[in-house]
């Protein structure tokens, strides 16, 4: 099994404060890999690294090369990432919006060379996320639940090999939760992709997942296997109560 995304050693620091430290952890082709742990454990500063968007120290290896030595057009080949947040300005459509998935496949002169199944992928990107029946509208227009999908959609476009989610569900109602994480779980079982997510809610996280790192205040407590890594004392011992009697006792108000 091929490894598309290993991280060593790494830190993170804003001045003179750690933020991350000594995390190391492999995502290989077919893993859907959670990052996890209460507020502040350093999650979003890690896919943060990992994505480019911050400085750090260590190593980052994108299929055996160190990231920092790829550009950011080659990057985004291989690599999207999509967040809880998407703050638009523009009256966009949601066609024009997904097609700048599109962009880093286009080279020449100001990128404005032909990018022949550009159309194509756009086009079924647009169906499989359920946005094209509102391609046309503005996406000023939109719901939440609609504009992450639609964001979901370039990223489809895009066809990266790696996806990096932050928190890609908090504040969506549950029927846009199920479609996302069902987009995903679909997306990630062609050959050759991985998922790495931060996700604040265990039971998604658990649901969907194949491995995990659970982190707490900056550092890795465990990692591996998503049944390794959330058992009951661990889990307990990072939140600081007994996850799985609440999880149990919160959905044991719908048994009927």
């Amino acid at each position: 099994m091929s490894a598309i995304l290993e991280v060593k050693d790494l830190a993170v620091s804003y001045g003179d404060t750690s933020i991350v430290r000594n995390v190391d952890f492999t995502v290989n082709e077919g893993e859907w890999l959670i990052l996890a742990g209460p507020n502040g454990a350093g999650k979003s500063t890690v896919v943060n690294a990992v994505s480019k968007l911050t400085d750090y120290t260590g190593t980052v290896l994108l299929n055996g090369r160190d990231i920092r030595h790829i550009r950011h057009t080659d990057f985004a080949l291989s690599v999207s990432v999509l967040s809880q947040y998407h703050y638009v300005s523009y009256p966009f459509t949601v066609r024009e919006v997904v097609a700048l998935g599109r962009y880093s496949h286009k080279r020449g002169f100001l990128n404005s060379a032909s990018d022949e199944k550009g159309e194509e992928y756009i086009e079924r990107a647009m169906e499989i996320t359920g946005v094209s029946s509102f391609a046309d509208k503005s996406v000023l227009q939109l719901s939440g639940g609609e504009l992450q999908r639609t964001f979901l959609a370039q990223i489809f476009a895009q066809d990266p090999k790696l996806l990096i989610l932050d928190e890609p569900t908090n504040h969506l109602d549950l029927v846009y939760q199920k479609q996302i994480f069902e987009l995903i779980s679909a997306w990630i079982r062609e050959p050759g992709r991985a998922v790495v997510a931060v996700v604040h809610d265990l039971s998604l996280a658990k649901a969907n997942g194949t491995h995990a790192v659970l982190m707490n205040k900056g550092e890795i407590v465990k990692k591996g296997r998503i049944e390794e890594v959330f058992t009951r004392e661990t889990l307990s011992d990072v939140y600081g109560l007994d996850v799985y009697g609440w999880m149990r006792k919160m959905f044991s108000q719908w048994e009927e």
